[in-house]
């Protein structure tokens, strides 16, 4: 999981920037309305659309890479345990009568 966190750091970083620059053309946007100038809003409306498309797709590839790196984590951790068990089966009855008896006792003093 430690792998990840540079990576995850530098997709937020990204994130922030992209959701920054599309703020500020916003900004621009809503500023350039009071002006009432055509080409100007003309001009400032392309660049937010432009923007905004761009960003949502970086948010949806990101959000797909997400899903698919969590979804492959699960699967190894998952076969890891099943590979586990079947290797040793009698520590894994053994770990799972324990747990039950510590549940069984946190339960018990209620």
């Amino acid at each position: 999981m430690a792998r990840h966190a540079p990576r995850t750091s530098e997709s937020t970083q990204q994130l922030r920037e992209d959701l920054n620059q599309l703020t500020q053309t916003i900004e621009e946007l809503v500023n350039a309305t009071a002006d009432d100038s055509r080409s100007n809003i003309k001009e400032l409306r392309e660049r937010a659309e432009k923007r905004l498309k761009d960003t949502r797709e970086r948010l949806e590839t990101r959000g797909e890479r997400i899903y698919d790196e969590a979804r492959e984590n699960v699967t190894q951790q998952a076969d890891a345990c099943d590979r586990y068990v079947h290797e040793n089966p009698w520590t894994s009855i053994g770990i799972g009568a324990g747990v039950g008896v510590v549940i069984g006792m946190l339960i018990g003093r209620r």
